[in-house]
């Protein structure tokens, strides 16, 4: 078995947006809360920007993430040296993988060679099952944040708590 990280291109925007629907349909099974959607604008420049990723294994599209380099709404005045993941969404199929410690053995490598200091992560605060995967996987918890502003973030943002995670590298 073969698994790589490579960035995604403009032709894998459909794949992305079936997996987030994915995302959303597993979401709405197993827990209170949801996105509510993204615009196609925003991947685009995400992938014109190389910050949206795929994991193939085999060569097929196994799992969809992206990253931002600055998160100053949520992470407030610990927004530096960072690389923030975002939007993990794994196709059913291969559910059980461990791609958040793909996503971390990249991630690290990726830190070390732009000289970033930590990986880090949200997630809604109320989201037990994933505040264990998440530390479980090697992340930190460092406390929870309630969103004020959300400009610019995606509707699901408005009037939450998250926790917030990171990997000192």
């Amino acid at each position: 078995m073969q698994i790589q990280v490579q960035n995604s291109l403009s032709s894998d925007i459909d794949t992305i947006f079936e997996f987030y629907d994915m995302a959303v349909a597993h979401q709405k099974k197993v827990f209170n809360k949801h996105w509510q959607g993204f615009s196609r604008e925003m991947v685009q420049n995400e992938i014109d920007e190389s910050r949206q990723y795929k994991i193939l294994v085999d060569g097929i599209v196994a799992c969809v993430f992206a990253v931002t380099f600055n998160d100053k709404l949520i992470w407030g005045d610990r927004d530096h040296d960072a690389i923030y993941i975002h939007r993990i969404v794994t196709h059913p199929e291969f559910r059980g993988y461990a791609f958040v410690k793909e996503i971390i053995k990249w991630a690290k490598v990726y830190a070390l060679q732009n000289s970033i200091k930590f990986i880090r992560m949200d997630t809604w605060a109320d989201n037990e099952k994933l505040l264990k995967y998440y530390t479980g996987s090697g992340f930190n918890y460092v406390g929870v944040v309630t969103m004020e502003q959300t400009d610019g973030l995606p509707k699901h943002y408005e009037g939450i708590s998250l926790s917030l995670f990171e990997i000192l590298v």
